[in-house]
């Protein structure tokens, strides 16, 4: 099956160290090599979708500078169309630096760089290019809050449907959810959503997404790490998918971006919300078998595969 999706999000280059243990407070800790892969939240689940059998264009920013140069040529090596990326005079691109220890555990800092320079007009000119193209939209917030918002809302007003990834939470998705985007937090941004919509006390997950889903009435689909996802409907009926049991845990860095992609891919080819979500689910347990957040990201041949197996 293949579906038709438009990635709006960040572009980064990840530098990563590989390390024995994590650092604590003021500690430093040596690695044997640094890594240089590409990344970013959008940039990640574009190429994850990809290699799940979608055809992708991508909308972001990169600076006018050698790193930019580099996070252009990674998307296109992994076949996302990256003809609405901005280009940025005089800005650097984003940049992750990443420390990766034995359990696969990661501690991560960004530089945004040129993606906080994406402009509502930069997102707007990309959806009017895929009118006819698609009737799907994966949008992440490592951007400017404006153009998550003009994403989100060009999305809907063309009838799409809109996969938001609220990673982080920002203040402005509150614009937003009113417009029914499927939303697929994690556990700490499902609390946070909740509260900025008025939640009160500390409710579990299933409880927590019962309450923003029929707020928004669209599906909420929480992932749980090594526990899977948590599909709520938008009636606030909920269901836990669990992950497929990794063979070992290399690298857990990426693996909600591939949940992301995997799924954006499934709904855009015309999968159901479960089914979509348990491809992401499977897709996401084969990542973290591997190291680096797009080098270890499935192809879909392998998460048929890993599917049928289970």
């Amino acid at each position: 099956m293949t579906g038709h999706l438009l990635v709006v999000g960040a572009i980064n280059i990840d530098l990563v160290v590989p390390v024995q243990s994590l650092p604590g407070p003021g500690e430093t800790v040596v690695g044997d090599a640094l890594q240089r892969h590409g990344g970013g939240k959008g940039g990640n689940s574009a190429v994850a979708a990809v290699r799940a059998g979608a055809k992708v264009r991508y909308v972001g920013a990169v600076g006018d500078d050698q790193l930019g140069a580099g996070a252009l040529t990674d998307l296109r090596a992994d076949g996302v169309e990256a003809s609405d990326v901005a280009l940025k005079p005089k800005v650097a691109t984003g940049c992750a630096l990443i420390v990766v220890d034995a359990k696969g555990e990661n501690q991560i800092a960004v530089a945004a760089g040129a993606n906080m320079r994406l402009t509502v007009e930069d997102v707007e000119t990309a959806l009017g290019r895929s009118e006819g193209w698609t009737s799907t939209a994966l949008v992440s917030t490592e951007i400017t809050p404006d153009a998550v918002v003009a994403a989100v809302k060009g999305a809907r007003a063309r009838g799409w449907l809109c996969v938001l990834n609220p990673a982080p939470v920002i203040p402005e998705i509150l614009e937003t959810l009113d417009l029914a985007p499927i939303v697929t937090p994690n556990r700490g941004e499902l609390r946070d959503i909740y509260r900025l919509l008025g939640g009160e006390g500390d409710p579990d997950a299933k409880d927590a997404a019962a309450f923003v889903a029929r707020h928004t009435g669209a599906a909420v689909v929480v992932t749980l790490g090594s526990e899977g996802v948590l599909v709520c409907d938008a009636e606030g009926q909920c269901t836990t998918i669990p992950a497929r049991p990794a063979a070992r845990v290399v690298d857990t860095t990426g693996a909600g971006d591939t949940f992301n992609g995997v799924f954006a891919a499934r709904l855009a080819a015309g999968d159901g919300l479960l089914e979509a979500a348990r491809r992401g689910v499977t897709a996401a347990s084969l990542s973290v078998e591997a190291a680096g957040a797009r080098t270890s990201m499935p192809m879909e041949t392998e998460i048929e595969a890993a599917f049928a197996a289970q």
